[in-house]
């Protein structure tokens, strides 16, 4: 790479390159873009949001660029669901679904590239996570338009052998052709033991949520038999995954399971508060090797999962004389956590790779430039050269601002006929929503399913 720098012109490209580089850069929308969606969101208005979102997505500088499309979909999708507009909500889902798709077959193909170019500069690839919520929530959407076989295609995509859930802990395996050895393992090498971040194996390959609703659908549809393995499912996806459930088995898994005779089941499911999300932080790393002691400290800008606490507590549902408590079936911002933990390691090693790649051209132009002119005039190339760097490089925050970070599950075996169900979300005493539904017809041999959330 010194020979590069030998060539006055090659060196004047250099200073080309840093000026130029920033301009290719992107960076997200940062937190304060949504603050009217949010006020709306935080209000339980997400009518409200869902119009404040086309509007500002209108106006001359989009709230979502281009290459983010796959979170517009997302948080439209997400927002029409809790607004009661299941038609397009399944819609925006299944965009965002599709894009999904399409920007995993792109990665298989990008090769080592992928990991020399700042995430922020390429179009915005989705989360696992956020893949498998997308089929979970559209499955509540197709049973609220009537559709119990379509919800149960959605559900499938997460449960079936080689589904979603199944193909999880297969990503992100670079193989070295010659040695055989991670890329993981390359780089540490490189770097030095214990200097980076390992990845881990998700503790995450099966959905109790996605379990649940597949047995509720199954019994819908007279397929009895299925839904009795979705259900020993739901059992396996705790004891499983203990990084994510570690709250009690819901007693309402069972009684969901054995309704008496001439009886009907009233299911609710409810989702409270609002999943973590990216923000940026720095991490200090060390380059002793380079000559220049500009390079020898890098700040590398890594995303980090902030969580949002909710002041929800407790779920309580009346349906007509009867009262009963929710409970917790599945955390989704710990199944956030999960699957963004092996992420995390192949985030460090691409900031690891393209920073020391930066790093060891300047080195070499400011040791040039040292030879040829000055140190004092090295320094000063080494200097401006980490300046304008460090301008470029931005942590990639993208991802769904609206997923529910808890979904909680309950029922109660009625006597046929209509009945006024309100879903009570509390901060110990202290009431925070109400969902009310009138005259809900409760029938025997179906599935009664009510889904309500809040987001505080």
């Amino acid at each position: 790479m010194g020979l590069f720098f030998k060539s006055k012109t090659a060196f004047s490209n250099f200073f080309i390159l840093c000026i130029i580089t920033p301009l290719l850069f992107s960076c997200a929308s940062r937190p304060g873009a949504y603050k009217e969606i949010d006020l709306a969101v935080g209000n339980g208005d997400f009518e409200g949001a869902v119009e404040k979102l086309t509007d500002a997505q209108k106006s001359k500088k989009p709230i979502y660029a281009e290459r983010n499309a796959i979170m517009l979909f997302l948080d439209k999708g997400l927002l029409e669901h809790y607004a009661g507009d299941y038609e397009n909500s399944s819609r925006s889902l299944q965009e965002a679904e599709r894009m999904i798709e399409e920007a995993y077959t792109k990665s298989i193909t990008a090769g080592f590239m992928s990991y020399i170019v700042n995430d922020n500069t390429k179009e915005y690839p989705g989360e696992d996570f956020e893949d498998i919520y997308i089929n979970v929530f559209n499955a509540l959407n197709y049973y609220r338009r009537g559709n119990i076989e379509g919800a149960l295609v959605e559900i499938r995509k997460l449960s079936m052998s080689n589904g979603k859930l199944d193909m999880l802990a297969r990503r992100y395996e670079y193989k070295d052709p010659n040695s055989g050895a991670s890329l993981e393992e390359l780089v540490q090498k490189e770097a030095g033991r214990g200097q980076l971040p390992r990845g881990k194996p998700v503790d995450f390959s099966n959905s109790a949520l996605a379990r649940y609703l597949a047995a509720l659908f199954y019994l819908a549809g007279g397929n009895t038999d299925s839904a009795r393995i979705e259900f020993e499912q739901v059992q396996r996806a705790f004891l499983t995954n203990r990084n994510v459930y570690q709250n009690p088995f819901p007693s309402a898994v069972e009684q969901a399971r054995n309704v008496p005779a001439g009886m009907a089941r009233l299911n609710v499911i409810g989702f409270a508060g609002l999943s973590p999300v990216k923000e940026e932080e720095v991490v200090v790393h060390y380059f002793p090797f380079f000559q220049s002691p500009a390079f020898h400290v890098a700040n590398f800008k890594l995303p980090k999962l902030v969580e949002r606490p909710s002041v929800i507590d407790r779920i309580e549902v009346t349906a007509g004389q009867e009262r009963f408590q929710l409970e917790l079936l599945e955390d989704m911002g710990a199944v956030i956590r999960e699957t963004f933990a092996v992420r995390y390691a192949n985030i460090v090693i691409k900031t690891y790779i393209r920073t020391l790649l930066k790093y060891v051209t300047a080195d070499v132009a400011a040791a040039v430039t040292s030879e040829r002119q000055s140190p004092l005039a090295g320094l000063a190339i080494a200097l401006a050269a980490r300046a304008a760097f460090e301008a470029t490089e931005s942590a990639d925050i993208r991802m769904s601002r609206y997923l529910p970070n808890r979904a909680y599950i309950g029922g109660v075996n009625l006597p046929p006929g209509n009945y006024d169900v309100t879903v009570n979300f509390y901060s110990g005493s202290r009431l925070i929503k109400q969902a009310a539904r009138e005259n809900v017809q409760v029938r025997a041999n179906t599935l009664n399913l009510i889904d309500a959330v809040s987001l505080q």
